[in-house]
C-alpha cells in the first residue's frame, strides 16, 4: 500500500516508519520539519517527503495523492499550545482525504478520549487522566478534540489506537482491549515499538474499524 503518515518525525513516528517499510509499503512523510527525520528514511527509496503545515490543504492534497491510507502518530505534549491545533490539524486532514478518495485512517490516541460503550472504571487511569487533565490542560483538551472530531465521520474507517504511558521498550507484542478490562485495561505502559507494530497490523487486518481500543504492552 501507499500510506502517508503524520508525526513520523517523533520517536513513535520513526518506529512506525520503520516498521512500515518492514512491511513493503511505500511512505509518504508528510512533516512540518522534514529535516529531523534520519538519513536512513529520508534517503530510503521508498520515501516521499511532503513539507507543510496540518493545515497547508494544497500540500495535504499532494501528499494523498494516490494513498491508501493515513497513519498517525500526531500527539499534543505537555507543552501544547493553547486552543486544539492538533484537532484542528485532523480536520484539515480527514478534508483532504476526503477530497482524494483515502477512507482509512489509524491515529494515535490517549484514555483521555473516552469509551463510554466499552470502558470500565479503573481507578488507575482515572487518575492517569485526572492528572493530565489538571497538569497538561491544553493538551488534555486537544487530544479530546481530537477524538471528537475522528468519530463524527461516518465516511472515513477509522482508528483511534489509545496508547499509556509510552516507553522506549522493544517489546513488540500487545494486549488489545478497553480500559478497566483484564488484559490491555490490567497494563499502564506500552512500548512505543508495540504501537507501530500494532498500527501496521490492523491496516493489513481491519479489526477495529470505528473503534477506540486501548493497547498496552504484553
Amino acid at each position: 500500500m501507499r500510506v502517508v503518515i503524520l508525526g513520523g518525525t517523533g520517536p513513535s513516528g520513526i518506529l512506525l516508519i520503520e516498521e512500515a517499510l518492514a512491511s513493503k509499503h511505500v511512505v509518504v512523510i508528510y512533516a512540518r520539519n522534514p529535516q529531523k527525520l534520519p538519513a536512513h528514511l529520508s534517503e530510503h527509496a521508498d520515501v516521499t517527503i511532503v513539507k507543510g503545515e496540518l493545515e497547508d490543504s494544497k500540500a495535504l492534497d499532494t501528499a494523498l495523492a494516490g494513498a491508501d491510507a493515513v497513519l498517525s502518530a500526531l500527539g499534543p505534549t505537555f507543552g501544547n499550545p493553547s486552543g486544539t491545533p492538533i484537532a484542528r490539524g485532523y480536520s484539515a486532514v480527514l478534508d483532504a482525504m476526503r477530497r482524494s478518495g483515502v477512507k482509512r485512517l489509524i491515529a494515535l490516541g490517549t484514555p483521555s478520549i473516552k469509551d463510554e460503550q466499552h470502558d470500565k472504571f479503573s481507578a488507575a487511569y482515572a487518575a492517569m487522566v485526572a492528572a493530565v487533565s489538571f497538569g497538561a490542560r491544553s493538551a488534555y483538551k486537544d487530544i479530546v478534540a481530537v477524538g471528537e472530531v475522528i468519530r463524527a465521520c461516518e465516511d472515513i474507517d477509522w482508528t483511534i489506537v489509545r496508547v499509556p504511558v509510552l516507553t522506549n521498550g522493544r517489546n513488540r507484542e500487545v494486549q488489545v482491549g478497553y480500559i478497566g478490562d483484564n488484559g490491555a485495561g490490567a497494563g499502564y505502559s506500552l512500548a512505543r515499538l508495540g504501537f507501530a507494530v500494532f498500527v501496521l497490523r490492523e491496516l493489513e487486518k481491519g479489526e477495529w474499524i470505528k473503534q477506540a481500543p486501548l493497547i498496552t504492552s504484553a
